[in-house]
């Protein structure tokens, strides 16, 4: 790490830290609902902290396993048979997002309108804030990270909301109730007066709050159970550790359906990145534009990286950059120390990541969702004119109903219905 990333590390430091604590179970979540290991999500945020950090020319991006890509993984590793079959298809793409890079293929990202990256950003708000309420009462039944409306657990994320009041677990509200407390206390102006407070992050009180709380509540009826904390695979010794690691079999290059996947996951993840890049420039304080091109080199480096190793593709993504956003992340930096904190956890104290409850994260993830998605966004938008405003709204309606790239697209249709009445329109009336 160079002077310039350690010039505001008392920024970046405590930033990384809590895109950590968000990252990991989204990184366990998103493998789950992916059909793959737990420890290939693990992997793929290592991956996606310190090989992309590194390569990157985004001050603060974070990039990791992503949901969008979920259900595609699914399907593959359902098809192949062999998780290890699978991690082929992974190189493959980071090859192909390499070559897409050197071909300057980014500059597609100059094409997305910023009512549609705005939208993008507050349906993204919407379905993480929807999401956390379950977690918050105590009912884990679909993984974190999962953000699609339907559901694998058989229900949308409405119904999910009526199911839920069947199985309320009093500890997990309560921890959520009081890590809401913390956080919303942590923002007034005189709190951020007081030193030691510009120092010590909310969410990491949350989390220490959270676990003293658990202890306490252990062998009451306010007792969590284990489904209700974070569950990362815990290795007995450090050759344990490095048996979690899975390598590909490169036998079945030869197979044309191991190519279309690779070139499948190349192209979404690619999308997903440029739309993510996008959207974390347009939240970024000091305004910095990110090298497209470059980004996708550095995604391909990570997949292929990913892929070698046995982790889940990689995109830069929204959550885990608004997350380190919000907590004052100055440079790239805070994604490399939360890439770091991902490895060093996973191998030397994954025991006590164990005792984190989810209700504490889904108390930071409610503030991180509402500030992407604040009622001023609605506002602003709506008086910016309609030509704005409804591809806006429709964006936030077809990603929250559909998926990111869906949503995106339908986005996009109706912009450009927009643009064409703007230009031809008007004219012929």
């Amino acid at each position: 790490m160079n002077s310039g990333l350690l010039k505001n590390i008392k920024q970046d430091a405590p930033a990384g830290l809590v895109v950590f604590l968000v990252a990991v179970p989204l990184c366990l979540g998103i493998a789950l609902a992916s059909g793959a290991p737990l420890f290939s999500g693990i992997i793929a945020g290592m991956v996606g902290g310190i090989i992309v950090t590194i390569f990157s020319g985004s001050q603060l991006g974070v990039s990791g396993p992503a949901a969008g890509l979920a259900t595609i993984v699914l399907a593959a590793i359902n098809d192949f048979g062999r998780f290890e079959i699978f991690l082929v298809a992974v190189v493959i793409a980071g090859i192909i997002q390499i070559v897409l890079g050197l071909a300057r293929a980014g500059v597609i990202a100059k094409f997305f309108p910023a009512s549609v990256i705005k939208g993008m950003l507050a349906a993204i708000g919407i379905i993480i804030f929807m999401k956390q309420i379950p977690h918050a009462f105590g009912y884990d039944k679909d993984p974190e990270g999962e953000l699609s409306f339907q559901q694998a657990d058989g229900e949308n994320t409405f119904s999910e909301l009526i199911n839920m009041l069947d199985y309320i677990t009093p500890g997990a509200l309560v921890i959520a109730i009081t890590s809401l407390v913390i956080l919303i206390l942590w923002e007034r102006p005189f709190m951020k007066k007081i030193k030691a407070f510009q120092i010590i992050q909310g969410p990491l009180v949350v989390v220490v709050m959270g676990i003293i709380l658990a202890k306490v509540m252990g062998g009451s009826s306010m007792e969590l159970a284990r489904e209700h904390m974070v569950d990362i695979p815990v290795a007995s010794d450090f050759d344990g550790f490095i048996g979690q690691f899975t390598l590909p079999d490169f036998s079945v290059l030869n197979r044309g359906d191991v190519w279309l996947t690779g070139v499948i996951i190349a192209l979404v993840a690619s999308l997903e990145t440029l739309l993510c890049v996008e959207a974390t420039d347009k939240l970024d304080p000091q305004e910095r534009v990110t090298p497209k091109n470059r980004e996708l080199i550095a995604q391909g480096l990570g997949n292929l990286s990913s892929g070698l190793i046995g982790g889940l593709p990689v995109t830069q993504v929204i959550v885990r950059s608004s997350a380190n956003i919000q907590s004052g992340g100055k440079t790239k930096a805070s994604s490399l120390i939360h890439g770091i904190l991902i490895l060093l956890s996973a191998m030397l104290i994954p025991n006590i990541l164990n005792m984190i409850p989810l209700a504490s994260l889904a108390g930071i993830l409610f503030v991180v969702g509402y500030k992407l998605a604040k009622p001023s966004l609605f506002v602003q938008m709506f008086k910016e004119g309609w030509n704005h405003f409804i591809p806006f709204v429709v964006t936030v309606g077809a990603i929250y109903f559909t998926d990111l790239l869906k949503g995106i697209g339908i986005g996009l249709v109706v912009s450009l219905l927009f643009l064409a009445y703007e230009k031809y329109g008007k004219k012929s009336a």
